[in-house]
């Protein structure tokens, strides 16, 4: 059992950056960072394998966000810049029972065990 907890979000600018970061309780597998508004879907923002060697993106982050991990300090990252109004939502880390990788390709949201509580994000035009 892991739980995660989520932290960095915020308030910026057009054009800003922020960076998230995850903390999770125990060994995890697969893990990525998923963002949902209010009266949509959840839908997933990145992935990471978990030795990390393979990231995946949707494509409407690709070239300004980018997912790493730290497995000994067992923090997910997500390092967003070039943020724009539409990347304003609730993001939450979600990962995978140790030593579950879902190899290639984007894991579904229902892959993921464990989730945390989000981290707000709100960008400003």
């Amino acid at each position: 059992q892991a739980q995660l907890v989520e932290s960095g979000g915020g308030s910026v600018q057009a054009g800003g950056s922020l960076r998230l970061s995850c903390q999770a309780s125990g060994q995890t597998g697969s893990m990525g960072w998923f963002r949902q508004v209010p009266g949509k879907e959840r839908e997933g923002v990145a992935a990471i394998s978990t030795g990390g060697s393979r990231t995946y993106y949707a494509e409407f982050v690709k070239g300004r966000f980018t997912i790493s991990r730290d497995n000994v300090k067992r923090t997910l990252y997500l390092q967003m810049n070039s943020l724009n109004p539409e990347d304003a939502a609730m993001y939450y880390c979600a990962a995978a029972q140790w030593p579950r990788d879902y190899g290639l390709g984007f894991p579904p949201a229902a892959y993921f065990s464990y989730w945390g509580q989000g981290t707000q994000v709100t960008v400003s035009s």
